[in-house]
């Protein structure tokens, strides 16, 4: 199985027209997504060809001019989106409307405001939510939403949450021989749709997803609370790595703002509390991977 995307997942690309949300669509595509549709309001009615690796003959994409118009013609169940932040309250809002309940949002630089409005109208209406300024989500051999390369891991017993997007990438290359149930890069923003413990939620529920991947960052106390999630609710192995061991104190850090102050946010910090609630951490992506490959031997 798989934890919120699977081969089932009928994905809508908000931004397909674009480059980058051609170039993205093209992968997804390569890795057997269902991509159904793209939308943008200027070019309905139109579709877009795309030579995919793998494929025979050109891929045709319909391109709608709404979210719901999208909905009601495909069945689309997922949406990424691939706009720039200024118009990314209004397509997030525009897809919670028409009902899709899993939107993915790529776009980094999104003003916190901004996302603090559609998240709650979003929760409001009982959407999920990832991102934004993340890497999307793939369940590696059924589907790949969002810029994670499709080719680096096949499916397997590993499930992964991460905040940062390259170390998913690399988490992901370390056991490549293993393979993940789902990969899921969360996003480091102050204000994120899905956190931590909600994929550690969804993780311990799903039976082929054996040990539990927890890659976190310093600043604030996600991976804090997370620990504490574990602590009470998770029975699988769960193997943690926090970046920033090396940060200065008081000094603002990475794409994700974070900022550390005295003991608060610090990596030591995180680790300890993860530690403490039976969370086997590495100091380095490879030392992570190391312990990952150790639970499932037991």
């Amino acid at each position: 199985m798989a934890i919120f995307l699977d081969e089932t997942s009928r994905v809508i690309v908000q931004g397909m027209t674009g480059s980058e949300g051609q170039k993205h669509t093209r992968r997804m595509l390569a890795g057997g997504t269902a991509v159904v549709g793209g939308v943008n309001p200027r070019k309905a009615g139109t579709t877009v060809e795309f030579d995919v690796p793998g494929h025979d003959e050109v891929v045709s994409v319909p391109v709608f001019g709404t979210v719901a118009d999208a909905v009601t013609a495909t069945a689309a169940d997922v949406s990424v989106v691939f706009v720039p932040p200024a118009f990314t309250k209004a397509a997030v809002i525009e897809a919670v409307d028409a009902g899709v309940p899993l939107v993915v949002i790529i776009t980094e630089g999104v003003p916190v405001a901004d996302t603090a409005e559609f998240f709650s109208y979003a929760q409001a209406k009982g959407v999920r939510l990832i991102g934004p300024n993340c890497p999307g989500i793939i369940s590696p051999g059924r589907s790949n939403v969002g810029i994670i390369p499709g080719d680096i891991a096949g499916p397997g017993p590993i499930g992964l949450v991460s905040k940062s997007g390259t170390l998913t990438y690399q988490m992901m290359y370390e056991l490549r021989d293993l393979g993940f149930s789902t990969a899921i890069g969360i996003g480091g923003d102050p204000i994120i749709g899905t956190t931590h413990i909600d994929a550690l939620a969804a993780f311990e529920a799903d039976p082929q997803t054996e040990v539990i991947v927890l890659i976190g960052e310093i600043g604030g106390d996600a991976e804090e609370r997370a620990a504490a999630f574990v602590r009470a609710h998770v029975t699988k192995p769960v193997v943690g790595y926090v970046a920033g061991f090396t940060a200065p104190e008081g000094k603002t850090m990475g794409h994700a703002g974070a900022i550390v102050s005295g003991s608060a946010g610090t990596a030591r910090a995180k680790k300890e509390a993860l530690e403490a609630a039976g969370v086997a951490v590495g100091k380095t992506p490879s030392s992570a991977a190391a312990l990952v490959r150790a639970a499932l031997a037991r």
